[in-house]
Protein backbone atom coordinates (compact mmCIF):
# COMPACT_ATOMS: atom_id res chain seq x y z
CA UNK A 1 0.00 0.00 0.00
CA UNK A 2 0.92 3.57 -0.17
CA UNK A 3 1.77 5.43 3.19
CA UNK A 4 3.91 8.60 4.25
CA UNK A 5 6.04 7.35 6.47
CA UNK A 6 8.54 9.47 8.87
CA UNK A 7 11.38 7.92 10.10
CA UNK A 8 13.26 10.71 11.94
CA UNK A 9 12.49 13.98 12.96
CA UNK A 10 13.40 17.23 10.34
CA UNK A 11 11.66 19.73 7.57
CA UNK A 12 9.65 18.35 4.82
CA UNK A 13 12.47 16.01 3.71
CA UNK A 14 11.43 13.48 6.49
CA UNK A 15 8.35 13.06 4.49
CA UNK A 16 8.48 9.86 2.66
CA UNK A 17 5.86 8.67 -0.11
CA UNK A 18 6.72 5.16 0.25
CA UNK A 19 5.44 1.19 -0.66
CA UNK A 20 4.72 -0.65 2.25
CA UNK A 21 3.44 -3.85 3.50
CA UNK A 22 -0.44 -3.15 4.17
CA UNK A 23 -0.95 -4.30 7.85
CA UNK A 24 -3.05 -7.38 9.00
CA UNK A 25 -5.64 -7.50 11.48
CA UNK A 26 -4.76 -8.89 14.74
CA UNK A 27 -7.22 -10.40 17.32
CA UNK A 28 -10.14 -7.19 18.39
CA UNK A 29 -8.82 -5.50 15.33
CA UNK A 30 -10.38 -4.35 11.99
CA UNK A 31 -8.62 -3.44 8.60
CA UNK A 32 -9.98 -0.06 7.07
CA UNK A 33 -9.15 0.89 3.80
CA UNK A 34 -9.42 5.10 4.21
CA UNK A 35 -11.12 6.61 1.71
CA UNK A 36 -9.65 10.19 3.29
CA UNK A 37 -7.90 11.22 6.31
CA UNK A 38 -7.12 14.58 7.94
CA UNK A 39 -4.22 16.70 9.42
CA UNK A 40 -3.80 18.05 12.99
CA UNK A 41 -1.10 20.35 14.21
CA UNK A 42 -0.14 17.21 16.40
CA UNK A 43 1.27 15.83 12.59
CA UNK A 44 3.63 18.69 12.16
CA UNK A 45 4.76 18.64 16.14
CA UNK A 46 5.60 14.91 15.55
CA UNK A 47 7.27 15.48 12.27
CA UNK A 48 9.68 18.26 14.40
CA UNK A 49 10.06 15.66 17.75
CA UNK A 50 8.20 18.30 19.61
CA UNK A 51 5.87 15.95 20.83
CA UNK A 52 5.96 13.37 23.98
CA UNK A 53 6.49 9.71 23.65
CA UNK A 54 7.49 9.75 19.92
CA UNK A 55 8.40 6.42 18.12
CA UNK A 56 10.47 6.01 14.82
CA UNK A 57 9.32 4.85 11.96
CA UNK A 58 5.61 5.66 11.80
CA UNK A 59 3.18 6.22 9.68
CA UNK A 60 1.09 9.66 11.10
CA UNK A 61 -2.20 10.42 11.17
CA UNK A 62 -5.23 10.59 13.45
CA UNK A 63 -8.33 11.22 11.62
CA UNK A 64 -9.85 9.16 8.57
CA UNK A 65 -12.58 7.50 7.41
CA UNK A 66 -13.09 4.47 5.21
CA UNK A 67 -15.16 1.25 4.89
CA UNK A 68 -14.15 -2.31 6.80
CA UNK A 69 -12.09 -4.60 4.73
CA UNK A 70 -11.42 -7.56 7.11
CA UNK A 71 -11.72 -8.13 10.35
CA UNK A 72 -9.35 -10.20 13.34
CA UNK A 73 -9.99 -12.88 15.29
CA UNK A 74 -13.00 -12.39 17.81
CA UNK A 75 -14.61 -9.03 15.82
CA UNK A 76 -18.32 -9.12 15.59
CA UNK A 77 -20.48 -6.61 13.93
CA UNK A 78 -18.27 -5.19 11.47
CA UNK A 79 -18.97 -6.51 7.63
CA UNK A 80 -16.58 -5.74 4.70
CA UNK A 81 -17.50 -2.45 3.00
CA UNK A 82 -19.16 -1.03 5.66
CA UNK A 83 -18.72 2.98 5.80
CA UNK A 84 -17.01 3.94 9.48
CA UNK A 85 -15.05 6.61 11.17
CA UNK A 86 -12.37 6.06 13.30
CA UNK A 87 -11.88 7.59 16.80
CA UNK A 88 -8.03 7.95 17.13
CA UNK A 89 -8.16 8.00 20.92
CA UNK A 90 -6.61 4.68 21.57
CA UNK A 91 -7.06 2.88 25.32
CA UNK A 92 -8.71 5.26 27.32
CA UNK A 93 -8.73 3.44 30.28
CA UNK A 94 -11.99 2.97 32.84
CA UNK A 95 -11.70 6.36 34.39
CA UNK A 96 -14.38 8.86 32.83
CA UNK A 97 -12.14 11.65 34.33
CA UNK A 98 -8.93 11.13 32.63
CA UNK A 99 -7.28 9.02 30.39
CA UNK A 100 -5.19 6.40 31.64
CA UNK A 101 -1.36 4.92 31.30
CA UNK A 102 -1.94 3.24 28.41
CA UNK A 103 -3.40 5.82 26.29
CA UNK A 104 -2.29 6.89 23.27
CA UNK A 105 -3.38 8.46 19.57
CA UNK A 106 -3.07 6.86 16.15
CA UNK A 107 -0.65 8.42 14.32
CA UNK A 108 2.08 7.93 16.89
CA UNK A 109 3.61 5.67 18.17
CA UNK A 110 0.84 3.39 16.19
CA UNK A 111 1.19 3.72 12.98
CA UNK A 112 -2.23 5.87 11.20
CA UNK A 113 -4.30 7.25 9.25
CA UNK A 114 -1.90 8.56 5.96
CA UNK A 115 -2.04 5.65 4.20
CA UNK A 116 -4.26 3.16 2.16
CA UNK A 117 -4.84 0.97 4.91
CA UNK A 118 -5.12 0.85 8.66
CA UNK A 119 -5.25 -1.51 11.61
CA UNK A 120 -7.73 -0.31 14.63
CA UNK A 121 -9.31 -1.79 17.48
CA UNK A 122 -13.07 -2.50 16.52
CA UNK A 123 -13.76 -0.39 19.95
CA UNK A 124 -12.55 2.35 17.83
CA UNK A 125 -14.77 1.75 14.73
CA UNK A 126 -18.11 3.82 14.83
CA UNK A 127 -20.63 3.97 12.03
CA UNK A 128 -20.48 7.20 9.66
CA UNK A 129 -22.80 9.78 9.80
CA UNK A 130 -24.56 9.45 6.18
CA UNK A 131 -25.30 12.80 6.07
CA UNK A 132 -21.42 13.58 5.82
CA UNK A 133 -19.03 13.23 2.30
CA UNK A 134 -16.16 11.63 3.40
CA UNK A 135 -14.03 14.08 3.25
CA UNK A 136 -16.33 15.92 6.23
CA UNK A 137 -16.40 12.34 8.28
CA UNK A 138 -12.34 12.23 8.10
CA UNK A 139 -11.93 15.80 9.07
CA UNK A 140 -14.23 14.75 12.60
CA UNK A 141 -12.47 12.72 15.09
CA UNK A 142 -9.93 14.10 16.62
CA UNK A 143 -11.13 17.72 16.83
CA UNK A 144 -14.53 17.01 17.27
CA UNK A 145 -13.82 14.50 20.38
CA UNK A 146 -11.63 17.14 21.79
CA UNK A 147 -13.74 20.20 21.32
CA UNK A 148 -16.96 18.18 22.80
CA UNK A 149 -14.96 16.97 25.91
CA UNK A 150 -14.21 20.82 26.27
CA UNK A 151 -17.42 22.48 26.12
CA UNK A 152 -19.28 19.90 27.77
CA UNK A 153 -17.92 17.61 30.04
CA UNK A 154 -15.36 19.79 31.38
CA UNK A 155 -16.76 23.33 30.49
CA UNK A 156 -20.12 22.50 31.21
CA UNK A 157 -21.74 25.04 28.99
CA UNK A 158 -25.33 26.26 29.12
CA UNK A 159 -27.15 28.06 26.16
CA UNK A 160 -26.94 31.91 26.75
CA UNK A 161 -23.29 31.88 27.97
CA UNK A 162 -20.59 33.94 26.73
CA UNK A 163 -17.84 31.65 25.00
CA UNK A 164 -14.69 33.22 24.11
CA UNK A 165 -12.68 31.08 21.36
CA UNK A 166 -9.21 32.94 20.83
CA UNK A 167 -6.95 31.83 17.64
CA UNK A 168 -10.23 31.02 15.20
CA UNK A 169 -9.54 29.21 12.22
CA UNK A 170 -7.57 26.06 13.46
CA UNK A 171 -9.76 22.35 13.33
CA UNK A 172 -10.95 22.00 16.72
CA UNK A 173 -11.36 26.21 17.48
CA UNK A 174 -14.05 25.68 14.49
CA UNK A 175 -15.32 22.73 15.59
CA UNK A 176 -15.62 24.44 19.31
CA UNK A 177 -17.56 27.44 17.04
CA UNK A 178 -20.12 25.10 15.09
CA UNK A 179 -20.73 23.33 18.55
CA UNK A 180 -20.98 26.09 20.78
CA UNK A 181 -23.52 27.94 18.21
CA UNK A 182 -25.61 24.89 18.21
CA UNK A 183 -26.01 24.76 21.91
CA UNK A 184 -26.95 28.13 22.01
CA UNK A 185 -23.87 30.12 23.53
CA UNK A 186 -22.81 33.44 22.43
CA UNK A 187 -19.53 32.73 20.82
CA UNK A 188 -16.44 35.47 20.07
CA UNK A 189 -13.33 34.61 18.49
CA UNK A 190 -9.79 35.77 18.11
CA UNK A 191 -7.70 36.10 15.37
CA UNK A 192 -4.65 37.88 13.66
CA UNK A 193 -6.60 37.92 10.21
CA UNK A 194 -9.79 39.72 9.95
CA UNK A 195 -11.09 37.35 7.11
CA UNK A 196 -10.99 34.62 9.42
CA UNK A 197 -13.31 36.68 12.30
CA UNK A 198 -15.19 36.74 9.37
CA UNK A 199 -15.35 33.19 8.26
CA UNK A 200 -16.13 33.13 12.45
CA UNK A 201 -19.15 35.17 11.88
CA UNK A 202 -20.66 33.24 8.94
CA UNK A 203 -20.62 30.64 10.93
CA UNK A 204 -22.53 31.96 13.86
CA UNK A 205 -19.93 34.05 16.04
CA UNK A 206 -21.48 37.49 17.25
CA UNK A 207 -18.11 39.22 17.01
CA UNK A 208 -14.01 39.08 17.52
CA UNK A 209 -11.26 40.80 17.69
CA UNK A 210 -7.76 41.38 15.82
CA UNK A 211 -5.36 39.89 18.68
CA UNK A 212 -2.28 41.88 16.86
CA UNK A 213 -4.36 45.59 17.27
CA UNK A 214 -3.59 47.32 20.32
CA UNK A 215 -5.38 46.58 23.74
CA UNK A 216 -7.09 43.33 21.67
CA UNK A 217 -7.87 42.55 25.48
CA UNK A 218 -9.68 45.58 26.63
CA UNK A 219 -11.50 45.66 23.71
CA UNK A 220 -12.70 42.01 23.86
CA UNK A 221 -13.56 42.28 27.48
CA UNK A 222 -15.44 45.44 26.44
CA UNK A 223 -17.24 43.14 23.25
CA UNK A 224 -18.23 40.39 25.47
CA UNK A 225 -19.28 42.24 29.03
CA UNK A 226 -16.84 39.53 30.04
CA UNK A 227 -17.12 36.10 29.41
CA UNK A 228 -18.59 33.43 31.07
CA UNK A 229 -16.08 30.37 29.47
CA UNK A 230 -12.92 30.28 27.75
CA UNK A 231 -11.20 27.51 25.72
CA UNK A 232 -7.62 28.68 25.20
CA UNK A 233 -5.41 26.32 22.55
CA UNK A 234 -2.77 29.22 22.44
CA UNK A 235 -1.36 29.30 25.90
CA UNK A 236 1.01 32.28 26.26
CA UNK A 237 0.37 35.45 27.06
CA UNK A 238 -3.52 34.77 25.60
CA UNK A 239 -3.79 32.80 29.15
CA UNK A 240 -3.65 35.99 31.17
CA UNK A 241 -5.92 38.03 28.74
CA UNK A 242 -8.73 35.64 29.54
CA UNK A 243 -8.07 35.82 33.03
CA UNK A 244 -8.60 39.19 32.93
CA UNK A 245 -11.80 39.06 30.63
CA UNK A 246 -13.20 36.47 32.66
CA UNK A 247 -16.12 36.73 34.76
CA UNK A 248 -15.96 36.11 38.70
CA UNK A 249 -16.72 32.63 38.68
CA UNK A 250 -16.32 31.61 35.58
CA UNK A 251 -14.02 28.72 33.77
CA UNK A 252 -11.04 28.61 31.44
CA UNK A 253 -10.62 25.65 29.55
CA UNK A 254 -7.05 24.74 28.23
CA UNK A 255 -5.77 21.80 26.11
CA UNK A 256 -2.84 23.75 24.01
CA UNK A 257 -0.30 25.77 24.57
CA UNK A 258 1.10 26.64 20.78
CA UNK A 259 2.54 29.94 21.36
CA UNK A 260 4.45 28.18 24.45
CA UNK A 261 4.20 27.87 28.18
CA UNK A 262 2.98 31.36 30.12
CA UNK A 263 5.73 32.25 32.81
CA UNK A 264 4.42 34.67 34.35
CA UNK A 265 0.56 33.72 34.78
CA UNK A 266 -0.71 36.50 37.38
CA UNK A 267 -2.16 34.25 40.11
CA UNK A 268 -4.07 36.88 42.26
CA UNK A 269 -6.44 37.18 39.34
CA UNK A 270 -7.21 33.18 39.23
CA UNK A 271 -7.90 33.64 43.11
CA UNK A 272 -9.28 36.24 43.89
CA UNK A 273 -12.12 36.07 40.94
CA UNK A 274 -12.33 32.37 41.88
CA UNK A 275 -12.23 31.01 38.43
CA UNK A 276 -11.67 27.57 37.89
CA UNK A 277 -9.07 26.29 35.41
CA UNK A 278 -10.22 22.57 33.71
CA UNK A 279 -7.60 21.02 31.64
CA UNK A 280 -8.36 18.74 28.92
CA UNK A 281 -7.27 16.29 25.84
CA UNK A 282 -9.08 14.09 23.76
CA UNK A 283 -11.93 12.14 25.21
CA UNK A 284 -13.83 8.73 25.88
CA UNK A 285 -15.27 6.36 23.64
CA UNK A 286 -18.66 7.38 25.29
CA UNK A 287 -17.90 11.12 24.36
CA UNK A 288 -16.79 10.41 20.89
CA UNK A 289 -19.99 8.36 20.74
CA UNK A 290 -21.52 11.34 22.15
CA UNK A 291 -20.08 13.54 20.06
CA UNK A 292 -21.17 11.89 16.91
CA UNK A 293 -24.83 12.37 18.01
CA UNK A 294 -24.26 16.02 18.66
CA UNK A 295 -23.36 16.31 15.23
CA UNK A 296 -26.18 14.03 13.51
CA UNK A 297 -29.14 16.00 15.89
CA UNK A 298 -27.85 19.24 14.49
CA UNK A 299 -26.17 18.26 11.19
CA UNK A 300 -23.31 20.08 11.56
CA UNK A 301 -20.94 20.00 9.03
CA UNK A 302 -17.11 20.19 9.42
CA UNK A 303 -15.24 23.25 7.66
CA UNK A 304 -12.94 21.82 5.06
CA UNK A 305 -10.36 24.14 4.27
CA UNK A 306 -8.17 22.22 1.55
CA UNK A 307 -8.44 18.91 -0.14
CA UNK A 308 -4.86 17.47 -0.69
CA UNK A 309 -3.85 14.44 -2.50
CA UNK A 310 -2.04 11.96 -0.17
CA UNK A 311 1.31 12.00 -2.53
CA UNK A 312 1.61 15.82 -1.84
CA UNK A 313 2.11 15.55 2.20
CA UNK A 314 4.76 17.59 1.79
CA UNK A 315 2.69 21.03 0.30
CA UNK A 316 0.13 19.49 2.65
CA UNK A 317 2.67 19.94 5.50
CA UNK A 318 3.85 23.28 4.54
CA UNK A 319 0.56 24.76 3.97
CA UNK A 320 -0.41 24.11 7.66
CA UNK A 321 2.73 25.81 8.54
CA UNK A 322 1.80 28.75 7.34
CA UNK A 323 -1.08 28.41 9.30
CA UNK A 324 -3.66 30.24 6.92
CA UNK A 325 -6.32 27.94 6.66
CA UNK A 326 -9.94 28.17 8.05
CA UNK A 327 -11.31 24.71 9.16
CA UNK A 328 -9.53 21.51 8.18
CA UNK A 329 -6.96 20.25 5.82
CA UNK A 330 -8.21 16.68 4.64
CA UNK A 331 -5.90 14.19 2.38
CA UNK A 332 -7.18 12.19 -0.64
CA UNK A 333 -5.84 8.59 -0.41
CA UNK A 334 -5.67 6.75 -3.50
CA UNK A 335 -8.41 3.95 -4.12
CA UNK A 336 -5.77 2.01 -6.43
Amino acid sequence: MKAVMIRETGGLEKLLYEEVPVPEPGPGEVLVKLKFAAMNRRDVFVRQGLYPGIKFPSIPGADGAGVIEAAGEAVAGFKPGQEVIINPALNWGDNPRHSGKDFSIAGNPTDGTHAQYITIPADNVFPKPDYLSWEEAAALPLGGLTGYRALFTRGQVKPGETLVIPGIGGGVATFLLQMAVAEGLKVFVTSGDDHKIEEAKKLGAVDGVNYKSDDWGKKLKKMTGGADISIDTIGGETFNVLTSIAKPGSRIVTFGATSGPQANVVIPVIFLKQLDILGTTMGSPDEFRDMLKFYEKHEIRPVVNKVFPLEDIKKAHEYMEQGNQFGKIVLEIPQG
